[in-house]
């Protein structure tokens, strides 16, 4: 009868052998002497070990594994691309593990530590940190296939796919000004991340365009969930000087900054503006629908994937930057401050 819990430790010490050695008789690999291979092999039988194949079949990269390392696979927007990503994949027969780093450098660190030990033949990845990227950076310079998705290292030289993200925050912002807004408030998160860097410039430069000086007091920092947007627009709007209209660096926020507006009383578009950078399905199920630049999510996953399957394909290319650009949609969530 096979015995739950026993080891390949366990059969190496039954057999009076390193465990290296046990691993070389059992598995057929390297040299082993004759004697030293029949009593491996009897202690196994004896212990009723059964190794475990799919373990086995990771470590010496058989099986086609990719890994997804997204910043929250809670965001919509990471959820989506994860769907399309696996989609593709499977079309290739290759599958696909994905394990999130919640925006901590040190647990993307970990995870990727973790994911090469299991010999994942390649990965996208979305960078938690446009600085502290030595290990992706290490990681390429290694010949391990990878692809940046909504957010680049400079140091990096690796295939990327992203978004305007700088265009479509002036876009988002020019059209705040276009309707008479010039107190226009930032919910943006850790300026650390690429496109928060991005779309914090964005903001700038439109501002800068129309003449209109940044107030540090109308950007409010917050981590990109929706508890924090909410907190972080109580604290923007309890001023005494509030923005008349708040642009949202991604989905979650705009979706805690409305919550957060709902609370104070104020009301959309009558008090406050939005503009939300990244479409979400209830921006079409509030009342008003809110006004947001969208991003081609759905073309995102599936490039991605198919540049890394040409990299696991052998295929010899300088590396490729794909750079999708955003689209306002235009909703009802923005008035003309002069028609007050």
């Amino acid at each position: 009868m096979t015995q739950k819990g026993i080891t390949l430790k366990d059969v190496a010490a039954a057999a009076n052998v390193s465990r290296a050695t046990a691993a070389r008789a059992l598995n057929s690999y390297g040299y082993v002497g004759d004697g030293t291979a029949l009593r491996v092999l009897e202690a196994a039988e004896r212990l009723g070990y059964r190794a475990n194949l799919v373990a086995q079949a990771l470590r010496s990269g058989q099986l086609p594994i990719v890994g997804f390392i997204p910043g929250d696979i809670q965001n919509p927007f990471f959820a989506r691309i994860a769907h399309d990503i696996e989609a593709e994949l499977r079309r290739h027969r290759h599958n696909l593990l994905i394990a999130s780093s919640e925006e901590n450098v040190e647990q993307e660190k970990e995870l990727l530590e973790s994911l090469r030990s299991l010999s994942i033949r390649g990965f996208i990845l979305a960078p938690t940190s446009a600085t502290d990227s030595q290990h992706i950076v290490q990681l390429a310079r290694e010949g391990t296939p990878v692809v940046l998705i909504d957010r680049v290292v400079k140091e990096v030289h690796c295939d990327s796919v992203i978004v305007d993200n700088e265009g479509g925050a002036r876009e988002a912002v020019d059209y705040l000004v276009a309707n008479g807004h010039e107190r226009i408030g930032l919910l943006r998160d850790e300026s650390r991340i690429f496109t928060a860097q991005e779309r914090f410039a964005g903001y700038q430069n439109s501002l800068v365009s129309h003449g209109i000086a940044l107030d540090p007091w109308l950007v409010s920092v917050s981590r990109s969930t929706v508890e924090h947007a909410i907190e972080a627009t109580i604290r923007l709007f309890s001023r005494r000087d509030r923005p008349t209209a708040l642009f949202t660096v991604d989905s979650l926020m705009t979706q805690g900054a409305l919550l957060g507006l709902r609370s104070m009383g104020l009301s959309i578009p009558h008090d406050v503006s939005l503009v939300g950078f990244d479409d979400f399905n209830l921006a079409t199920f509030t009342d008003p629908q809110i006004t947001v630049v969208a991003q081609p999510t759905s073309e995102i996953g599936p490039v991605a994937a198919k540049m890394l399957l040409d990299r696991l394909a052998g295929k010899k290319l300088a590396p490729r930057h794909t750079r999708f650009p955003t689209r306002l949609i235009v909703r009802g969530s923005v008035s003309q401050l002069h028609g007050r």
